[in-house]
């Protein structure tokens, strides 16, 4: 990451602010293609590991076959050679092995899905969809991807000698999906089987307690091979444990319980083999009464950032904020930069559209949370964008099969848009939706 920063200094490149990841973060122990020590020759995506984004639902749809490690994205397409020699290889044997993620921007998440190369494939062709098969489907809970960074994935036993992994990163709230390829060179046998079990979990304790719900935080738990998740149970005062939830992070909100009730809680970790450990010292709280007046504001909204901005409109989303009873809506406001703010909407999600704006204009946003009894957060950070410049005319039907410069502009939908860069297409109808080829102006 330092590097990669320090490079695009350099160049004078300014790296996106909101975009997006790439494998290879802390705790990890397999490095993707683009930022493997030893690779050479990678073009531009060397200063942007994190920008390789295209449409989500692969293989039916996303890259093309021939340009999967790129993404489709021509600038990228460095990464598509493709040799037995030709790239540097994670050194690894079968088993389960932890794949970590660097987030710039760790968008709220559906699931992470992790192919490997068949056996008998061809290792001196392109990449095929046809090449892949499925390895291992990692689920999330749609919140930020950085809640769950470290994914133990294994590898099966029947592989061995260079192989190609795909890790697609899924993102819950627009249509495209993030793809990293993992070279790795699989020798010798299965490590010794896994019978370690983690560390019991410390300091368990209450972030929040309401008359319906209880928030818990504990102290995360050690493993040799890696901590899969956390076996949460409750059970009133008198009562037997039971489980209530299986987390995947340090934290667990329980809903759903009576007020002025006593409960006890209990937490165990998971690792991948199915090894649990000790319980967690008991940790007991009471729910408030239904009649205790909510005087607590939510934490304020963090990362607000545009996802898609044209000529009239601009399309917001941030993080969203933590609230001791729950959050009830966001409260948008919009300014000039030299006037006032001002209300221009307000919902329950954590995104908005705000439309009726006027082309290459300078606008000033901020967001701040409110709960159900009307308390209400600070704002967030003030986030500045322009509106672009109006379309100037009619631009031509988009061609998905067509190649297009920089800068191009098509129509589609009754929207006009501009390439955002090079490239050539290659019939998939859901290339105009990705933010790394496309982008609406109109």
């Amino acid at each position: 990451m330092l590097a990669t920063a320090t490079a695009l200094a350099m160049l004078g490149v300014a790296a996106p602010a909101f975009a997006h990841g790439w494998i290879g973060g802390s705790g990890s122990e397999l490095t993707a293609r683009q930022v493997m020590p030893g690779n050479t020759g990678l073009g531009a995506v060397a200063y942007e590991p994190q920008s390789l984004e295209a449409p989500g639902g692969f293989p039916e749809t996303g890259p093309a076959d021939g340009r999967i490690a790129s993404a489709g994205i021509a600038q990228f397409s460095e990464l598509d050679a493709q040799t037995a020699t030709r790239w540097a290889k994670n050194e690894i044997t079968p088993g389960p092995h932890r794949f970590g993620w660097t987030y710039t921007a760790p968008h709220n998440t559906d699931q992470w899905r992790y192919y490997i190369t068949k056996n008998g494939w061809n290792p001196n062709e392109p990449l095929k969809r046809s090449s892949f098969e499925l390895l291992q489907v990692v689920a999330h809970d749609h919140s930020a991807a950085n809640t769950y960074p470290v994914h133990t994935i294994t590898i099966p036993s029947d592989h061995s000698g260079y192989h190609v992994i795909l890790a697609v990163w899924e993102v819950w709230d627009t249509t495209n999906a993030f793809y990293n390829v993992v070279d790795v060179n699989i020798s010798g046998s299965p490590g010794s089987a896994d019978t370690q079990a983690p560390t019991a979990p410390t300091s368990v304790r209450s972030t929040a307690t309401g008359s319906s719900s209880v928030g818990l935080a504990w102290t995360a738990s050690t493993d040799d091979r890696g901590v899969s998740g956390y076996r949460v149970e409750r059970a009133t005062a008198t009562g037997a444990f039971a489980q209530v939830a299986q987390a995947t992070g340090a934290s667990h909100l329980d809903t759903g319980l009576s007020a002025s009730t006593a409960y006890r809680y209990r937490v165990a970790a998971v690792d991948a083999a199915g090894n649990v450990s000790a319980y967690s010292a008991v940790f007991s709280v009471t729910t408030g009464s239904g009649s205790q007046p909510d005087t607590q504001a939510p934490t304020a909204p963090t990362g607000v950032h545009s996802m898609a901005t044209t000529a009239t409109s601009v399309d917001l989303m941030w993080t969203a904020s933590t609230d001791d009873r729950g959050v009830a809506a966001y409260r948008v406001e919009r300014a000039t930069p030299t006037g006032a703010f001002a209300q221009v909407g307000q919902g329950a999600g954590t995104s908005l559209v705000d439309s009726g704006l006027t082309a290459a204009t300078a606008y000033r946003y901020r967001v701040a949370a409110v709960d159900a009894a009307g308390n209400v957060s600070a704002f967030s950070t003030v986030f500045q964008v322009t509106t672009v410049a109006g379309s100037g005319g009619t631009a031509p039907a988009w061609n998905p099969s067509g190649a297009y410069t920089k800068g191009d502009r098509v129509s589609h939908g009754g929207a006009v848009y501009e390439a955002v860069q090079t490239h050539q297409g290659v019939g998939d109808p859901s290339w105009i939706t990705a933010r790394s080829l496309w982008t609406p102006v109109g």
